[in-house]
């Protein structure tokens, strides 16, 4: 019997939102399972809730109905310590924009989470350096981000994202302010590192082909959750 739970699980989601007299609906019923080692591409039109859905499941913000499990905890009714504590702990993210501390080195940038997580220094060094090497930037591991290149940076940012272990990885367009190129480079070492640790990842992107490379896709429709689990797109083809 398998006993293996979801790493996330949404279920029957709901998120509104007033508009003066207005209410406007943007997730309807939502309902999600990502396994442990899954990695899901979550795609649609803008606007259609991708970041809102995203926001919910790291906690970043309340449904307005349904219930949000990790390692099936019920997290929607938690306390925001709580809250913190499982974004820190069992959450990664990466953003379309690195969001990177200006002030600090690479590998600074990386070990910051680890500090403020108790890690000590000499371990949370170690581990930076290991990511960041991992990603290809041995030799940009004293250089701040003013002295990166767009992809140089994203990579920081996606060393950051998994310098504290995270069970589950969700990310925003995390290459969508690349140029196409250097976008399928950093996003082939982002599902590589991805494989290679184990964890769970919910990817949000425009780009089918690389949703083509993950495990399986759903699409957010008029607030609706559709699996695409069968669906290959072809060059070209405009999956919204």
């Amino acid at each position: 019997m398998n006993n293996v739970k979801p790493t996330l699980s949404l279920k029957k989601i709901s998120k509104s939102f007033k508009q003066g007299s207005q209410t406007l609906e943007v997730l309807k019923g939502v309902d999600l399972e990502i396994m442990p080692g899954e990695i899901v591409a979550l795609i649609g039109p803008s606007g259609s809730g991708k970041s809102t859905m995203l926001q919910i499941a790291g906690l970043l913000d309340r449904p307005s109905k349904g219930e949000i499990l990790l390692d099936d905890m019920k997290c929607s009714k938690l306390g925001d310590g709580m809250r913190t504590a499982l974004r820190r702990d069992y959450l990664g993210f990466v953003y379309q924009y690195h969001n990177l501390l200006a002030d600090f080195d690479a590998t600074e940038n990386v070990m910051l989470p680890q500090l403020i997580a108790g890690v000590d220094t000499k371990t949370a060094r170690e581990k930076a350096r290991w990511l960041l090497e991992r990603l290809g930037l041995s030799k940009r591991l004293k250089h701040r981000p003013a002295e990166l290149s767009g992809g140089e940076q994203q990579r920081v940012a996606i060393a950051r994202a998994l310098a504290n272990s995270p069970k589950l990885l969700l990310a925003d367009e995390p290459t969508g302010n690349l140029d196409p190129k250097t976008s399928e480079s950093v996003f082939l070492e982002l599902l590589s590192i991805v494989k290679e640790t184990g964890l769970s990842a919910l990817i949000a992107t425009h780009n089918f082909e690389l949703a083509d490379k993950m495990d399986r896709k759903v699409k957010l429709q008029d607030g609706k959750l559709i699996d695409l689990r069968a669906q290959v797109f072809a060059p070209g083809e405009n999956f919204y």
